[in-house]
C-alpha cells in the first residue's frame, strides 16, 4: 500500500482519512474529495462530532479502491483504540501488530 502526501493525491480517488481535533481527539472518515471535506470540517459543517473541536488537522490519509472500501476501512478504524490509531498516523507497523487483540502484548 503506498501513502501519499494530502497535496499530491488525485482528487476524485477515494481516501480514509483521520483528523486530529482541537482537543487532541481524533475523527475517522472517508471521502473522494479530501480538500473539500477538511474544509467543510473546518467550517463546522463537516460533522457534529468535529463542529465543537475545531480547528481539526488532517493526520493521516489513505487511499482505497472504492466508497466499498473505503466505509469498510473507516469502520475498521473506528473501532480501533486512540493507541492503534496513533499507532497508524506514525506509521509503526509493529506497534499496531502488537495493539492487536489477536497479537496482545505480552
Amino acid at each position: 500500500m503506498v501513502f501519499l502526501p494530502a497535496n499530491k493525491l488525485p482528487p476524485s480517488s477515494w481516501h480514509v482519512y483521520l483528523l486530529r481535533c482541537r482537543d487532541g481527539s481524533l475523527y475517522t472518515g472517508y471521502t473522494n474529495d479530501l480538500d473539500n471535506r477538511l474544509a467543510a470540517h473546518n467550517a463546522g459543517k463537516g460533522a457534529k462530532y468535529t463542529a465543537s473541536r475545531r480547528p481539526v488537522q488532517l493526520a493521516y490519509t489513505e487511499p482505497v479502491d472504492s466508497k466499498s472500501a473505503a466505509m469498510q476501512r473507516e469502520l475498521q478504524i473506528k473501532h480501533w483504540t486512540k493507541a492503534k490509531k496513533e499507532a497508524l498516523i506514525a506509521g509503526s507497523h509493529k506497534r499496531l501488530k502488537n495493539l492487536s487483540k489477536r497479537n496482545p502484548v505480552s
